[in-house]
């Protein structure tokens, strides 16, 4: 599926930080310039800083294990994710000192990426770092969103919901972040250690109640006595990349391959298996209508596990998507996320064509047992339907194409 791969690589390769982060850099300051950081991308983004803005620089950013780029004068830490760990936590706090102490004459620009709120996991007074490892855990396996899961990260965090900000002052403040989160929140991106938080610690407490959630007793503690108050944050924030970006990127070459790409929407949650039902049966109309179409989607998807295999919502999407299309000849489909890592595999996710489902069952496989124990990833393994990339250096969410060739 040469198409599938080609569209991927489009919309990878639009938010790249080569291309998106130069346009936006600050002018430099009086004083110093300190650059600070989190997140799949924010190693390469502050490499290509390095390379094009023009006053020194120092700082530090902190990215996923296997994420880091060469630099020269930004530090650049390697940390635990999607789970924190303790390099997060020295990191984070090695950042706040960082931005302690400037003045009005100083510049701090702070990189913001995809899995930014689980590499500053500085936990708020009377936490530890194995409390907020217990909630994250949990919480990734609810079925929570992304939204609803960081909203609890903030009221449990030292650094989110706007503290960064308040610790730089009175130095000026820039933001920029590549959005990998539906409707492209400031808040929710990395958390939003940058910006004010409306929401409060009551909405917090829901999120864990609604998902029955279970935390120790100062978790729940922390919350039910934490006073809410919106901490005045200033300074400019500027998205550079954003899903909606490269779902355009991708719907050109799909064009160019002869399709008519749809775009079905750059903020699409729910359930993985649920919205690639509705995805198939999106597919399977176009097909009976003789359309030659290409089904385009982003957003974040959410799996709520029951089993105890290997996956990430893209590969059980892709499976629910083709067990929906019932191996039909003349339909494709790929899920993938655009970081390079897909849940706890080593593939950015998966994709079949119209033999697929017929070579699964050839191997003795079982899709439908397969999708009730979460293992996904062994499967499309199995089949050689996996698509590895090894870490991007980008993250704008999920990306999804459904190809309808009658």
């Amino acid at each position: 599926m040469q198409v599938l791969r080609d569209m991927f690589g489009a919309a990878v390769a639009s938010a790249s930080p080569s291309l998106c982060l130069p346009p936006h850099l600050p002018s430099p300051p009086k004083g110093r310039t300190i650059v600070v950081g989190a997140g799949k991308a924010s190693a390469e983004m502050a490499r290509v800083l390095e390379d094009h803005y023009p006053a020194p620089v120092e700082g530090l950013v902190v990215t996923r294990y296997g994420h880091g780029a060469p630099t020269r004068s930004i530090e650049v830490a390697e940390a635990g994710h999607p789970v924190p760990d303790a390099a997060g936590e020295a990191a984070a706090r090695r950042i706040l000192a960082l931005v302690a102490d400037l003045t009005a004459d100083d510049l701090v620009i702070v990189l913001l990426s995809g899995g930014g709120s689980a590499l500053l996991p500085v936990p708020a007074p009377g936490l530890t770092l194995a409390d907020k490892q217990g909630v994250t855990s949990a919480l990734l396996r609810s079925g929570a969103t992304i939204t609803e899961i960081n909203c609890v990260r903030r009221h449990l965090s030292g650094i989110k919901g706007g503290r960064l900000a308040a610790a730089a002052r009175p130095a000026r403040l820039v933001t920029l972040a590549i959005s990998d989160v539906p409707g492209d929140d400031p808040l929710v991106i990395a958390s939003g250690p940058t910006v004010p938080d409306p929401t409060s610690f009551a909405d917090a407490l829901m999120v864990l109640d609604r998902y029955r959630v279970s935390v120790g007793p100062l978790v729940r503690a922390c919350l039910e006595r934490g006073a809410d108050r919106v901490l005045r944050t200033r300074g400019a924030y500027v998205l550079i990349a954003r899903p909606a970006d490269v779902l355009r990127a991708a719907a050109g070459v799909a064009a160019d391959a002869g399709y008519r790409p749809v775009i079905l929407g750059d903020a699409i949650e729910g359930e993985a298996r649920e919205v690639a039902k509705i995805h198939g049966a999106l597919a399977l109309d176009f097909l009976a209508r003789r359309e030659r179409v290409a089904l385009i989607s982003g957003g974040e998807l959410t799996v709520t596990m029951q089993g105890v295999g290997i996956g990430g919502p893209n590969h059980e999407y892709a499976l629910a998507l083709m067990l929906a299309c019932g191996g039909t000849p003349g339909l494709g489909g790929m899920a993938c996320d655009t970081d390079g890592i897909d849940g706890v595999t080593n593939a950015a996710g998966a994709w079949f064509d119209g033999q697929t489902l017929a070579s699964a069952r050839g191997l003795g496989l079982d899709p439908a047992d397969v999708l009730r124990r979460n293992d996904v990833g062994a499967f499309f393994a199995a089949l050689d339907r996996q698509l590895v990339t090894g870490p991007t250096r980008t993250n704008v969410n999920d990306f999804r194409a459904v190809l309808i060739d009658p």
